[in-house]
């Protein structure tokens, strides 16, 4: 439990995470990249999109919790 506490604390807020995936977006978009330097910004990417849906994902749970708390 205290790992994961731990590396919720490394995590990047939604903004960040979000702007820094737009950036391996462009990045792969643009080309040039080896096939080693591509993958790594895949892998990144992928983790960035996780982070993103994790933070949207709780957002909607904390208003479906006061939308709930409002109507009962």
């Amino acid at each position: 439990m205290a790992d994961q506490e731990a590396a919720q604390d490394d995590r990047p807020g939604y903004e960040q995470a979000r702007a820094e995936l737009i950036e391996v977006v462009r990045a792969l978009e643009a080309g040039g990249t080896t096939l080693e330097e591509s993958l790594a910004l895949w892998e990144r990417g992928e983790k960035l999109a996780t982070i993103c849906q994790e933070w949207l994902d709780g957002a909607r749970r904390r208003l479906d919790a006061a939308i709930d708390a409002e109507n009962g």
